[in-house]
């Protein structure tokens, strides 16, 4: 049976800056940044504690394109805390919004990928 997503992959035009963003910004840590081919690396980011990754890819103009909403949500014990240490971090973070299901906000990365966030 299935037991959990292994890694999600959010499209990038620079690697390196991505790398920068999502690991001193966001908070997350490389566990592989290796040659992919001759333009691309396999970059894998550790989401909290949890067995799922995020994978930085650069896709050359072929599948996922850099810009667009993230198919998916991250998930924090404390929405509003988080808000504002990424704010504190450079972060350009919208308003949090209440809703009947929770409390959550938005942000983009350096490509203009549209991530929410929102409580466990």
């Amino acid at each position: 049976m299935i037991s959990h997503v292994k890694f999600v992959s959010i499209p990038t035009t620079d690697q390196d800056r991505a790398v920068t963003f999502w690991t001193e910004k966001v908070g997350f840590r490389v566990l592989t940044d290796q040659p992919f081919n001759e333009t691309q690396r396999w970059i894998e980011l550790r989401v909290g504690s949890s067995d799922t990754r995020v994978v930085l890819f650069k896709f050359d103009g072929q599948g996922l394109q850099a810009g667009g909403p993230f198919n998916g949500a991250f998930a924090c014990d404390n929405v509003e805390q988080t808000h504002r240490q990424m704010v504190e971090r450079g972060v350009d973070m919208a308003p949090l919004q209440k809703a009947p299901w929770g409390t959550f906000t938005s942000f983009k990365d350096p490509d203009g990928n549209l991530f929410v966030l929102s409580n466990k």
